[in-house]
Formats: C-alpha cells, structure tokens, sequence
C-alpha cells in the first residue's frame, strides 16, 4: 500500500450535534476535508475505534451472533486492517469527546485509555479534533504525550500541525472541501450528514452550561450558498439522509430570516432530487414562540421530511433554577411553542408519522436545585399532557460542567439532590410523562412502513428509520438480520420505546 492518512473515529457527542454512526459528524468531514487537501498524495482512510477494538481483540466479539456488540458494530470496510493502517500512517486524526454525558445502544464512545492504546503504535503524526480537545487543554497531566496538536473545533490542511483554539472562518473550510466520495465509500452503512449553519448562541444571555460561548463568544452565520455547495458535495458523494443540527437554533438562522430560510431549504431539495431524509435539530423556544417562529415551524414542516423534531431546551420549570442559570425560557414562552410547533407539524405524512413534533430537554443538578425542583417538572409535564401537544422525545439528563462554561464556576461545594435522586426522578418522568406520550404518538394499531433493522439483543430486533431522534421499535423474540426492511403495526409502548408487531399476510 502507498502513502496513506487515517481518520480514527471515537464519535462525538453534544448538544448541538450528534457524531455517533450512522451520524457522520462535522468533525469527520471537515477532517477528512483537510487530510485530503494536505497530503494529496496519499489515499485518506477512514476507521472507528470499532474497527481498532476488533483488530486488539482478533476478531473476537463481544457477545455470540445473532446478537449485535455495541462495543465493535460500526464497522468500516477497513475492520480487517485498522491496526496496520494506523501503524503505517503518516498522520492520524482522532475524532473525539462529550460535551453531555451519553448512552447509545449500539455504540460505545472511545475513551482516553483506548484511544492511548491505539495510538501506542502510530509512528506517524497525532492529532486529536473535537471536544475532547478541550479536556486535553484543561487536563494536560492526563493527555500528556498523546497528540503532536489538538484542535477544539476545526481542522484545516494550513493549520493541522498547529493546532487551534477556536473555528476556522467558513470560507476557509470550504477551500478544503473536495469530494467526499472516498469518505462515504468506507462507511458500511448509509450515513446521515450533520450540517452545520452557524457558531455561537444568539441569545444576550447565555445559559450557566451552555458550550457554544465556548466555541464561538460571538454568532457567525454561513452564507446560504456554502451550505448548499456542502450539501452537494456530500449528495454527490452518494448521502442521501441531511439534518441541519449543528447549530443552537435551527429557527434563529440569519437572525430568523424567513427569506434566507426558505432558500436554503427549497435550495437543498432542488439539489438532492432523490433525498430521503432532511431534519432539523435544536429550536430556542423564544424564536420558536415568536410570531417569525410560527410561520417557520410552516416551512419546515412544508420542505422537511416526516418524522422530524425541533428539540427545545426548557431545562428546568423551576423558577429559582431558571433564575440561578440564566435560563431564559419559561413555562408560558414553552407552551406557546409547542403550540407553535403543532399547529405546524402534528399532521402526519404518508409514512405515518407526524411531519414536526417539539422535543424537550430538561436538566437536573444546576445550581440551586431543591426536591421541590423535580415537583416543578412534574407539574409542567402534565400542563403540556393536559393542553393536548405532542412531543417526539424527551431527554432528561444530568448537568455536565464543560471546561470554559459559568457552570464550571457556579458549582456549588453540597451536591445537588438529584446527585442520589437522578434515577427515580428521571423514572418518575419516564413512566408519568414519556409512556403516555408514546401511547399518543404512536398510539396501538398504526402502521409504520419503511423500517429497518439495526440491531438485535435479548429485548428483541430493534427497527427505526434514520432521522433526527428516530423512534425506536422493538419486534419482541425475534433476531433478523441487520438491515431488514419492513412495515411494523405499533402493539406497545414504554418509555424512550415502543413495540410493534408484522401485519399477517393477506391470503
């Protein structure tokens, strides 16, 4: 084999973008963007810490067929041979890091200690791109000797083996961009794009935990037309599936300009004629609750596919943690945009799911939590169960202090309650609040088409389509082959899943 340069994938997550397969990340694109522009001499390789956990192991799995291991599932077409290539390589890029703790059913994120152990054999150049980059230049004891250079949020051919501290200006990342041809052709699964269209947080006062003032003190919009030479890149490549999800705000993009949102969303069908998916991700409730929100709640649900979300950040209902934190959203605004959001969207689209539903966030362990925290939520979910919205998901979730952000700081010396109450406060929610939820959603006897397969454990085969917060169905005591394709009747629900059952053939 020639020169060769290699992504090594161990998958990010945050707030405001998703990098777990079939998610391809920002950071994985904009990486291999620059590794082709600066060695175009040499072929750019794509693996995960999937591919290095099966070549340590000798192919060994986690658990025995048919039954999926989270810990080797995304497997690139390069398995056999990740070791080598990353010994081999002139240069590795290591994707990485959390800015919000995470779980995910068929993945399991690298951590420091795997990621060292891959490394152990590069004899060629390291360097680390993602949040992980901003642990390793808090804790520089931990990550001591690992990297040549890191870099918090980009990586372009000029600056790779300098590193840097905060995003490369967009017109210089789109000088990197070429093809992404190479790119897609090593995945082993249909990838969903995560696009990015702006850095930084519009809002005038920034929530205590919020990362993005981190990423970028002040907003920096892309231009329409850089987004959709991205898009076709990528669509040229072969992508099919795109979520514009890394961003604060879809509805707050070029400061809520219904103009420029139209264009970019009739721009993109325009120029991906065969697209299966387009969503969206993260809404500010203030810009959704807004009159501009409403009428942009229409266009998406008009120009995007069905089944997406426009997940919004309540955080808390009670009064005393909103103030503490600076949240800016209260119950009042958040009713109004759910309202919003379904007036839009509750319509379901041919394939039997809502066109846009509302998702919500709420957080536990911010400073100035009290039992009475938890009462507050539980009141404000049944406002919304009684007001009659649908809601796509909920995400309950414990405070992570991200290095840089006014939670750091703001920690207080006692932990908070949730510390030991997490889990039955997040059960409470769970059972009061996202089962029934579920049950209206998906209420028993509809008909999903278009399902297929992803991965198979003791609960059963799980099935969903790709999208932003997919719902996930379980066909209970069967194990089919990864990849399925199928049409599920809803039978069940629980919470975060639902159960569904074949239709018996017509005779």
């Amino acid at each position: 084999m020639g020169k060769h340069v290699v992504i090594l994938d161990c998958y990010t997550v945050e707030p405001s973008g998703l990098g777990v397969p079939p998610y391809l990340s920002t950071y994985v694109s904009t990486a291999y963007a620059a590794l082709d522009r600066a060695w175009p001499e040499a072929e750019v390789k794509y693996v995960t810490i999937d591919d290095v956990r099966w070549g340590l192991a000798d192919g060994r799995p986690g658990v025995e067929p048919p039954l999926s291991d989270p810990l080797t599932y995304s497997a690139t077409v390069n398995r056999e041979d990740a070791v080598r290539l990353l010994r081999d390589a002139e240069a590795v890029v290591v994707v990485a890091g959390d800015k919000v703790p995470s779980v995910h059913l068929h993945a399991v994120n690298g951590t420091v200690d795997e990621i060292a152990r891959a490394l152990a054999c590069v004899r060629g150049r390291r360097y680390l791109l993602g949040p992980m980059a901003t642990y390793a230049l808090a804790e520089p004891a931990t990550y001591a000797g690992l990297f040549d250079a890191v870099h918090t949020h980009t990586a372009t051919s000029g600056d790779l083996a300098l590193g840097s501290r905060s995003g490369a200006a967009y017109d210089r990342l789109r000088a990197d961009r070429g093809s992404y041809a190479g790119l897609v052709e090593q995945m082993r699964w249909r990838p969903i794009a995560e696009i990015e269209l702006y850095r930084g947080c519009t809002r005038k006062r920034f929530c205590s935990f919020c990362n993005e003032p981190v990423k970028s003190a002040s907003v920096d919009f892309r231009e329409v037309d850089d987004v959709l030479d991205e898009v076709r890149c990528l669509y040229a490549a072969g992508v099919r599936n795109f979520r514009l999800g890394q961003q604060t705000c879809f509805f707050s993009y070029q400061g809520r300009d219904e103009g420029a949102i139209t264009t970019l969303l009739s721009g993109i069908r325009e120029a991906c004629p065969e697209l299966e998916v387009l969503h969206i991700d993260n809404a500010d409730p203030l810009a959704v609750a807004s009159p501009a929100g409403k009428r942009i709640a229409k266009l998406v649900a008009d120009y995007c596919t069905e089944g997406n979300c426009a997940p919004m950040g309540m955080e808390s209902f009670d009064p005393v943690v909103i103030e503490r934190n600076a949240l800016t959203c209260t119950p009042k605004v958040l009713m109004r945009a759910m309202e919003h959001v379904n007036e839009a969207g509750a319509e379901r689209g041919p394939g039997g799911l809502p066109k846009l539903l509302p998702g919500l966030n709420l957080i536990y362990g911010l400073p100035g939590e009290t039992h009475g925290t938890h009462i507050a939520n539980l009141l404000g979910l049944q406002q919304i169960l009684d007001a009659g919205w649908l809601c796509h998901r909920t995400n309950v979730r414990q405070a992570r202090a991200f290095p840089g952000t006014p939670l750091a700081a703001l920690q207080e010396v006692e932990p908070p309650p949730s510390a030991e109450q997490f889990e039955s406060w997040k059960a409470d929610i769970d059972h009061g609040w996202d089962q029934p939820m579920k049950q209206r959603v998906y209420p028993a006897g509809l008909h999903i088409p278009s399902l297929h397969s992803f991965f198979v454990n003791t609960s059963g085969t799980w099935y969903r389509r790709l999208g932003s917060y997919s719902i996930q169905i379980i066909e209970r005591g069967t194990a089919e082959p990864l990849g399925t394709k199928t049409e599920l009747t809803v039978t069940g629900h629980a919470p975060r899943v639902i159960y569904g059952e074949r239709r018996a053939a017509v005779q």
